[in-house]
């Protein structure tokens, strides 16, 4: 199991347990990942970091100071 961390700006667009498609975006040297409908976004990851999975589980929905950030778990 893998876990990645995505960015939400704006809470409950997604609750746990959800199973959300998530789509790949290429920058020149790095890769990024939306959550569904663009709800989420991930951080840059390098080639060797870049992700299999096609979609994933909702693990946890966090408010911090910095904004509301979503766990999702991927079967790799």
């Amino acid at each position: 199991m893998r876990e990645m961390e995505f960015k939400m700006e704006r809470i409950g667009l997604v609750k746990e347990g959800d199973v959300l498609p998530v789509s790949e975006g290429k920058l020149p040297n790095s890769y990024y990942y939306n959550l569904g409908d663009s709800y989420a976004m991930s951080a840059n990851y390098s080639f060797r970091e870049r992700l299999k999975s096609t979609q994933g589980v909702v693990k946890k929905v966090e408010e911090t100071p910095k904004g509301f950030f979503v766990t999702v778990e991927f079967d790799e």
